[in-house]
């Protein structure tokens, strides 16, 4: 089992793609937009381009995430479902 990450649900609206991603909880929210958003050019083979204002939304709340926040101190655990806008 992975204690230092956690595997959340990520719906790409704009793919109609939805991914199943390991993510660390030590690292900054911010640090993984970006992360992820640089796989998502490299699999789209750049259709997909990243904007400074996109950021992750909880799917149950609606909530934003700060960019500026550990995982760890976020909602997210096991099994939570975000969406990249």
């Amino acid at each position: 089992m992975h204690k230092n990450k956690v595997l959340v649900k990520l719906e790409i609206p704009l793919f109609e793609k939805k991914y199943d991603v390991f993510i660390p909880i030590n690292k900054k929210v911010g640090t993984i937009k970006r992360l992820i958003e640089e796989a998502l050019v490299e699999l789209t083979d750049n259709a997909y381009c990243p904007k400074d204002d996109s950021n992750f939304f909880s799917k149950d709340t609606g909530a934003m995430y700060d960019v500026n926040e550990t995982v760890r101190d976020t909602d997210l655990k096991n099994g939570s479902q975000i969406i990249l806008l």
